[in-house]
């Protein structure tokens, strides 16, 4: 090198760098062991999501859950990496336990696991909190990219959903809204899903920690608000918002 020249600084672009971190972080989170909470109804159904977790590298089951009441107790006790919820539960359904977690634990990262696929639907279960939504059908293929998504704490959607919601989107402007749950408060609709499967005043009493009077007034109280008759109408209207499955 000549005299008085200045050597050449052998620097990386700042922006190689950035991507350097974010890479590092990626690869952080995915040496991390993801802790996933599992909830559906149905043993066979959990034995084919906890098989496939088990098989792959840094996933460890914390637990499982058979209700929807039970998945929430588990999740704020447990507070696991990730909470993969079916949406048909017993009990509670995976609306309204979605809602009751991630009021009590913000943080929660919620997978959504379901046989539907209409936008109005989607668009519900985002507003209660989820941020990962697959259809059953695609989950031999993406469960492991959800989990690691959302443990990343980034949103999961297959192209699928993606594009069912810009549909929605392009299609009219404003989404449909369902109605009826939403005039309901959530202990009105925890009441609903309740009668709707079959449970005396006395069992949802029970279930609820809350005295039968108390019971008796919410279901009044459902029965004028939604302009109901009779249990009949009662279950045809859990079945028509998806507050029970048919």
């Amino acid at each position: 090198m000549a005299s008085g020249e200045i050597p050449e600084r052998s620097e990386r672009p700042v922006n190689s760098k950035k991507m350097d971190l974010q890479e590092s972080m990626h690869e952080n989170t995915k040496l991390k062991t993801k802790r996933v909470l599992l909830a559906d109804d149905h043993e066979i159904i959990r034995a084919g999501l906890r098989r496939v977790l088990e098989d792959a590298p840094n996933c460890e089951i914390v637990g499982e859950a058979a209700t929807g009441r039970r998945a929430v107790e588990m999740a704020l006790e447990l507070r696991p990496d990730v909470i993969v919820l079916d949406i048909a539960m017993p009990e509670l359904n995976g609306l309204e336990a979605t809602r009751q977690i991630v009021k009590d634990f913000p943080e929660a990262e919620i997978l959504i696991l379901t046989v539907h696929d209409s936008e109005v639907f989607i668009r519900e279960v985002l507003n209660a909190g989820a941020r990962g939504y697959l259809l059953k059908s695609d989950a031999g293929r993406h469960l492991l990219a959800a989990v690691d998504s959302l443990a990343r704490h980034e949103p999961f959607f297959t192209s699928k959903v993606s594009e069912i919601v810009l549909e929605g989107f392009l299609s009219g402007g404003s989404p449909r809204k369902a109605s009826g749950p939403k005039d309901l408060t959530p202990r009105e609709r925890e009441v609903v899903q309740l009668l709707a499967e079959g449970k005396a005043n006395k069992e949802v009493a029970g279930l609820l920690n809350i005295s039968v009077k108390t019971v008796e007034t919410h279901r009044t109280n459902v029965m004028q608000k939604l302009d109901l008759h009779s249990v009949t109408e009662l279950v045809r209207y859990a079945i028509r918002n998806n507050i029970i499955q048919a």
